[in-house]
């Protein structure tokens, strides 16, 4: 049955996609288009256990990285294959919980959205946009980033503003990262063999966008991004959580402009900041183990941050059926994980070692000693969610 998805994340000057199998999650074919908009574009294409890079030609855009994919498939008879095309999108505002089929009034919105995600949604739409011309029959799907949050009661999004900023404005906590912690609370569920709607879990997605949600009964019900992915935990470059003050200081007394101040908060703080080194956590692991002290202190800061996190969500719960780490640092760093349940033994985690040090490079399973309260890392799949979520919409739909 040619039923494949390709699914296509298009960021500010890339363009990253997968041919994937939407009912077992396999994947045909993978790629990036990156240094999009420069004379050294380049794409990227896996095929067969087989990589392919090639230039790009001039205009350098996304519609020239589209247009050099749907050659591939077509030279590799792939092309009538695609059943349809699911689109990331990272801002879906209060309007869409749902995958959502994609026609000019959802472009519109999705555009009108680019105020809350100024980086994102932009790039999104030129996404759609260059697909919408390369397979002008296709039906285009977006799946937004938002959108598992959707279920957060009013005490959980609604900030400690005057009312009438989220009345007029829409000024409120979205919460992103939603197709991740959504495929891992269903990989969760399935390793403790209950419907996902009776689970209770805290899922942190790790990364260099990091994000803590509490899932009860299968939904979400608080998530530690905000408005944007600036609010919450420490990330790879930027702050998380300060006081707002900070920004009035800045400006104020030190005289930064607020371009400024928007750059330093999202770009240059984080373990990046902190460390003085990177916002790279192997190289921070690394430099921390030869006694570099700004390393070893962004370390400690970013395993409390989210330990604190993950203990105040469990405010959300009569009882937990477990933690979960994802994300390439939570799938990957043995120590992270450790420094964080090492705080959390009030909730009774208990790290297993020999455990923990095993779970990495893509392998899924439980941490916590058998006494204790399971903590499993799963690896993501986000591209998986997209594909799985567009093909069911049409399926529905016909």
């Amino acid at each position: 049955m040619q039923n494949n998805i390709l699914v296509i994340n298009c960021g500010s000057s890339s363009l990253k996609f997968s041919l994937m199998n939407p009912i077992n999650g396999q994947v045909i074919l993978s790629g990036l288009a990156e240094c999009l908009l420069s004379p050294d574009a380049v794409i990227t294409i896996k095929h067969h256990e087989e990589k392919e890079k090639s230039n790009l030609t001039s205009p350098f855009d996304h519609q020239v990285a589209i247009n050099f994919l749907v050659s591939y498939l077509a030279k590799h008879q792939l092309k009538e294959s695609v059943y349809a095309i699911g689109h990331r999108v990272v801002h879906g505002g209060e309007q869409y919980s749902q995958p959502t089929l994609i026609n000019a009034d959802v472009k519109q919105s999705i555009d009108q959205l680019s105020k809350l995600a100024p980086l994102h949604n932009p790039a999104n739409l030129q996404g759609i946009n260059a697909a919408e011309q390369a397979f002008s029959q296709i039906p285009q799907i977006a799946i937004f980033d938002t959108a598992f949050h959707q279920t957060m009661p009013e005490k959980a999004y609604i900030y400690g503003l005057p009312y009438k900023f989220y009345q007029d404005h829409g000024i409120r906590k979205y919460g992103f990262h939603g197709t991740s912690h959504y495929f891992v609370s269903k990989e969760a569920a399935k390793m403790i063999n209950k419907p996902v709607e009776q689970c209770n879990f805290i899922s942190a997605h790790l990364g260099n966008g990091c994000s803590v949600t509490a899932i009860k009964q299968g939904c979400s019900v608080d998530t530690s991004l905000g408005l944007t992915p600036l609010e919450g935990v420490m990330m790879g470059t930027r702050s998380g959580d300060v006081d707002p003050g900070v920004i009035f200081h800045l400006v104020e007394q030190l005289g930064y402009s607020l371009n400024e101040v928007n750059n330093i908060l999202n770009k240059k703080s984080g373990l990046l900041g902190v460390s003085q080194l990177s916002n790279d956590c192997r190289t921070i692991e690394e430099a921390a183990e030869k006694g570099n002290k700004q390393a070893t202190l962004a370390l400690s800061i970013f395993s409390y941050r989210i330990a604190k996190s993950i203990a105040s969500f469990s405010c959300n719960f009569q009882s937990l059926d477990g933690l979960i780490f994802t994300g390439g640092i939570g799938e990957n760093s043995m120590l992270i994980r450790s420094l964080i349940l090492s705080q959390l033994s009030l909730l009774n985690f208990n790290e297993d070692k020999t455990a923990n040090e095993h779970m990495r490079f893509g392998k899924q399973g439980n941490i916590s000693k058998n006494s204790s309260t399971p903590c499993w890392v799963i690896p993501t799949n986000e591209e998986w969610v997209i594909a799985e979520q567009t093909f069911q919409l049409l399926e529905q739909e016909h």
